[in-house]
């Protein structure tokens, strides 16, 4: 019989991989999406050491950023792609000092890839009115902390 001894380190990440699994749920998606993130995600990250993550509710799109790379889940093609930190950078776009641009939006962050163009990360956050610039600024400083980790 083989037994699991749980470390701190272990269980931090076993909590992690819950939170990131009850974002999921939380969202409208369907069963076999979610069944998608509850089998073949779980099974992929297994043991891995989650820091955090950011889920887009409307498209059920998920990243997950584990200690030195990221994944990109997208539930609707069954993909997951595996980005390491250092091919992984951002940009942020504040439209606010000299007005909204062409669409409207307020303010632009992007978590993108240098890797070739088939496979490029391209998580884009945008807002179209000044009070949701908060929420975009966090999610960058959560960028920020995991890329100077």
């Amino acid at each position: 019989m083989i037994r699991r001894v749980m470390t701190s380190a272990s269980a931090l990440t076993d909590e992690r991989l819950q939170d990131f699994l009850d974002s999921i749920s939380s969202i409208s998606m369907s069963n076999k999406n979610r069944d998608w993130y509850n089998v073949e995600v779980t099974a992929a990250i297994d043991g891995c050491s989650i820091k955090g993550h950011e889920l887009n509710p409307s498209t059920g799109s998920a990243i997950i950023f584990l200690r030195n790379s990221l994944v990109l889940c997208v539930p609707e093609k069954g993909h997951l792609a595996h980005y390491p930190r250092n091919l992984v950078h951002f940009f942020l776009d504040d439209f606010r000092k000299n007005g909204q641009d062409a669409n409207g939006v307020v303010m632009r962050a992007e978590l993108f890839s240098i890797s070739p163009s088939e496979e490029q990360l391209a998580w884009e956050l945008m807002c179209y009115s000044e009070h949701e610039v908060p929420n975009i600024q966090a999610s960058v400083s959560r960028w920020l902390r995991w890329l100077n980790e």
